[in-house]
């Protein structure tokens, strides 16, 4: 992830603006960020989604997949736009902006999230893990296929890892780091069967 050279912050208007026709960009504390996806990073994402719409499919749940979508949380100079949401159906009647953009400000419309890592993994781990908990989303993937994000997070040595986390009723996300053949325990959907290689490997 590449920051955009800019003379100055810009706010979510003019980020929207400017970048509404093209996904590949997100706003944190009024600076542009270019998500530069790789094929890899998209193949993960795509197995993700293929998945989460299978288990939506079977339990007729009242939710649907957004692939980069914006997520404005409170404030005027950010816009997230995670690689997967799983949207709410029920909670869009309460959006503000939804009917004519495909943005969500409130985090009880979405019930997952999934940052799959880029080379500015500090996002992923740090502010998104913090605003994604304080909007309420009660669970979050790091999904760091290339094995990039810092020690504190990964350990060592660096590998592939994708970190589960689950809100905790502090509001608080309780953190599971898991690789290889470990099974990935969603409480989102509870009969999704995958391992963490699975993920992490769709893109080699």
């Amino acid at each position: 992830m590449v920051t955009v050279v800019a003379s100055k912050s810009i706010t979510v208007e003019q980020f929207l603006a400017q970048y509404s026709e093209d996904n590949r960009y997100e706003l944190i504390d009024g600076e542009v960020f270019d998500l530069e996806p790789t094929g890899p990073h998209e193949q993960v994402a795509a197995l993700i989604n293929r998945k989460l719409n299978v288990q939506i499919e079977n339990l007729s749940l009242p939710y649907f997949v957004l692939q980069r979508g914006t997520l404005k949380p409170l404030g005027d100079v950010t816009a997230f736009r995670p690689d997967i949401m799983v949207v709410d159906e029920r909670a869009l009647s309460q959006e503000p902006l939804w009917k004519r953009e495909s943005i969500l400000t409130m985090g009880q419309s979405v019930k997952f999230a999934a940052e799959v890592v880029s080379s500015n993994w500090q996002n992923d781990y740090a502010r998104k893990f913090e605003d994604y908990a304080i909007l309420g989303i009660p669970e979050y993937w790091i999904v760091d296929h290339e094995g990039l994000g810092g020690e504190v997070f990964i350990g060592r040595p660096k590998q592939p890892t994708l970190t589960l986390c689950v809100l905790a009723k502090d509001g608080r996300y309780q953190t599971t780091t898991l690789r290889g053949d470990q099974s990935i325990s969603s409480p989102t959907f509870p009969q999704l069967r995958i391992t963490a290689s699975q993920i992490l490997n769709a893109g080699k």
